[in-house]
């Protein structure tokens, strides 16, 4: 509870706005200046070095002012564009402005005839404002600015500040090193640099805290705030080399973010996970149940690709951690690959290529066959399986196909009821099979002799699914005329040597798990689990996760949110509501899914809460995990 009275004192540009106000009004008033670009230029380096203190302030808006050529007229409209330029956190944290009116005030060099218009929006009356004024020549056009103004002048905002004679504590916020001189001056309290728009080095190094958004500022004050806990407190590692737009989109929510180009062993993991609250990885980094139960911040695992074989998924769901993935994101690109290699295995490309490539000429029809009009046998019709069987259908192919699951044929595609008999018409076998360890060597010795003599294997799913020694020798006989094989019984977690039984085979094409990286793919699925992990941090929801009971909940308006993840006992819903009838709360939404393990209840409530409810609901007997959005 704040006891001593506090002062906050905001600068405008870069911190209340996202912008420079003179640059945007150069923007305006240049528009149809040939040089505009090299003036604009101009402007922002001569704003930079008055900030930096490398010029005085005086001699950098001189400047700027002679560069600009504007009139009062362009002022309504950089009003008008400056109203959209307002910071993200400054606009969700308007209550704040409201609730504080009597505390808060503006410090800036900009110029009042633009500031006013802005901050009198978030409650802050023009006698508030501390800002320069310009001056205007008869006809409207800006010549100068208020010289005896000590805004105006170097160091000006320490004897503004120092002239307001204002009591109690005084807490600076702004972006600039003239902000920082405040408390350097000890005109100030405390100087907080806000690097929400802009970062500036010798503004961050002495600050006495750093804040990237509003929401930090009012988290350490622990004032009124529209989000319960800052985002760039929560913290993301990003794993092996996870494409930039993850990281970029995470960024700009306003997460922390961290990337690593590699996996990471169990134990370099377990000591990197430590304060972290999002893990993604790809297909090589094991989440263990050592690993999840040392994480005690982690809250979500996110596989950017499909499988998640690799993550202990009911380790997660134990310990409240939900699990995301990429189901469809990738699934054009391993078909595209299917097909690739379906024609090239049809036509021994590849055995063409090695042979020309060794400086061999072999122009021979032995061996080479057209796709239309040959058997297809899809062994797994899921997501992937279902567009292959389109595109190879398109190729004139007669696709056939073999689940354990029940489901619909598409096109013209016939359902086999055994995978012997799939096996035996085929004349090229894919598989698209899941990661469940019952499928390991679903392929084998006994499955490869049900083939027809000379068909073709293209594995793209599991590296375990096939028997690698069985297929060896298969290849080695005759029995099979070729394969393609994307995915390896083991695998190394970063690039380098490899070997494996099945190199130096004729007609044989390998590559290294390369089915779903495609630059469409991995930019596909960096904005499909992105947006997954946004939306459960955000707002709670579990829509498409793994291993969690799945919500979607409706968008939250001017309430708080109360989400409790719990083991799936008899009464703990009674002993919840009870708890909130206590407190007379009101609930306006109260959302619940549960799983044999797991229940996952949603609740969200008026806005005034008495606080002594979450360490009650934090209690109840069979709590896992427990948190507030608002």
């Amino acid at each position: 509870m704040i006891t001593t009275k506090r002062n906050y004192v905001f600068d405008f540009d870069s911190t209340l706005t996202r912008v420079e106000a003179l640059d945007v009004l150069a923007e305006i008033t240049l528009k149809n200046n040939p040089k505009k670009e090299e003036i604009i230029q101009e402007i922002i380096d001569i704003t930079n070095l008055g900030i930096d203190g490398e010029i005085s302030f005086t001699e950098s808006l001189e400047r700027r002012i002679k560069l600009l050529n504007a009139n009062k007229a362009d002022l309504a409209k950089l009003v008008s564009d400056l109203k959209m330029q307002v910071s993200s956190s400054i606009e969700r944290n308007k209550e704040f402005f409201q609730n504080y009116a009597d505390d808060i005030y503006v410090i800036s060099c900009g110029f009042k005839e633009f500031i006013d218009p802005i901050v009198k929006e978030y409650n802050i009356p023009s006698e508030r404002v501390y800002a320069n004024t310009f001056e205007f020549a008869t006809d409207g056009k800006i010549i100068g600015f208020d010289a005896n103004n000590p805004l105006s002048q170097h160091n000006g905002k320490i004897k503004c500040l120092k002239d307001m004679q204002l009591d109690g504590e005084i807490q600076v916020i702004g972006d600039g090193y003239s902000d920082y001189v405040t408390r350097e001056a000890g005109v100030a309290d405390k100087f907080f640099a806000y690097t929400e728009n802009v970062s500036r080095n010798k503004t961050t190094e002495n600050a006495d805290h750093i804040t990237p958004n509003l929401d930090e500022f009012l988290y350490i004050n622990d004032l009124t705030r529209n989000i319960s806990y800052p985002k760039n407190r929560i913290k993301i590692l990003l794993l092996e080399n996870v494409h930039p737009d993850a990281f970029k989109k995470l960024s700009t929510d306003g997460f922390s973010v961290e990337t690593v180009s590699k996996s990471l062993s169990e134990d370099e993991l377990i000591e990197k996970i430590k304060d972290v609250h999002v893990l993604g990885i790809r297909s090589k980094t094991n989440v263990t149940r050592k690993v999840v139960e040392a994480a005690e911040r982690l809250m979500v695992v996110s596989a950017f690709c499909i499988g998640t074989k690799q993550i202990d998924l009911e380790a997660c769901k134990e310990n409240g951690v939900v699990v995301f993935n990429a189901p469809y994101s990738n699934t054009r690109s391993v078909v595209e690959l299917a097909i690739g290699e379906i024609i090239m295995l049809m036509r021994s490309v590849f055995q063409r290529s090695t042979e020309i490539h060794n400086g061999q000429w072999q122009k021979t029809a032995d061996g080479s066959r057209e796709v239309r009009g040959k058997k297809l046998g899809i062994v797994g019709y899921g997501n992937i399986g279902k567009q292959l069987s389109i595109l190879a259908e398109a190729l004139g192919m007669d696709v056939y196909y073999y689940d354990v699951e029940d489901t619909l044929a598409l096109g013209n595609a016939t359902k086999v009821s055994k995978l012997s008999d799939l096996l035996a018409i085929s004349d090229v076998v894919t598989l698209h099979i899941d990661d469940n360890s019952a499928n390991k060597n679903f392929i084998g010795e006994t499955e490869i002799s049900q083939m027809k003599d000379g068909a073709h294997l293209v594995n793209l799913s599991r590296g375990f699914v096939v028997d690698i020694p069985a297929l060896v020798a298969s290849l080695k006989s005759g029995k099979l005329a070729g394969a393609a094989v994307d995915v390896y019984p083991e695998e190394p977690r970063k690039n380098g040597e490899f070997h494996t039984e099945l190199q130096g085979l004729p007609n044989v094409i390998l590559t290294p798990h390369v089915g779903g990286s495609t630059e469409e793919a991995q930019r596909d699925i960096a904005d499909f689990v992105p947006g997954k992990i946004m939306a459960y941090i955000n707002s709670g929801n579990t829509v498409d996760a793994v291993n969690f009971p799945n919500i979607r909940l409706p968008r939250q308006v001017n309430a708080h949110r109360f989400l409790h993840i719990h083991k799936n006992v008899p009464g703990i819903m009674a002993k919840i509501n009870k708890i909130l009838a206590k407190y007379d709360l009101n609930i306006t939404g109260q959302y619940l899914s549960t799983d044999p393990k797991v229940g996952y209840v949603i609740t969200d409530l008026d806005k005034e809460y008495n606080k002594e409810v979450l360490d009650k609901l934090r209690n109840v007997e069979g709590t896992i995990k427990f948190r507030v959005l608002y």
